[in-house]
């Protein structure tokens, strides 16, 4: 979406990500497995707020969306906001390790585990980093 962002939103990559995402989710529920499945939709990084010459958007890592469902997660909830142009935090700001930790505790996993490396360096899994209970339901 680097280039003609808004044609290949409209006509292209939402239509086929909105189908899939929620077919994925609708059968999940119905199988009763939603609970037990954590479905995460996110990216490296974001994209700009303005729009670029070509008509795009660049990469941003300031500040973007992501979505969690099922697994464990407080349905509709909404965590943070933006300021008015899309560009910074503005109210709950989290990082991607806060994302990773919130994850892995849903996954029954301890974020904060030391692992030892061949030279027996201690490493925790994720460094610097909290579980933003708020999103847990």
């Amino acid at each position: 979406t680097h280039g003609g962002n808004f044609q290949k939103l409209k006509t292209t990559l939402l239509p086929q990500f909105d189908a899939a995402c929620s077919s994925l989710i609708e059968d999940l529920a119905q199988r009763g497995r939603l609970d037990r499945t954590l479905v995460a939709v996110l990216g490296d990084f974001g994209r700009t707020p303005k729009i670029n010459k070509g008509a795009g958007r660049d990469h941003w890592n300031a500040c973007y969306s992501i979505m969690l469902v099922g697994g464990g997660i407080k349905a509709g909830y909404v965590h943070g906001a933006s300021d008015r142009m899309g560009s910074q935090p503005a109210e709950s700001p989290v990082s991607p390790g806060d994302i990773v930790a919130t994850m892995y505790r849903l996954l029954g996993i301890d974020h904060r585990h030391v692992l030892y490396d061949s030279l027996d360096r201690p490493h925790t899994v994720v460094p610097e980093a909290r579980v933003v209970k708020n999103v847990i339901g």
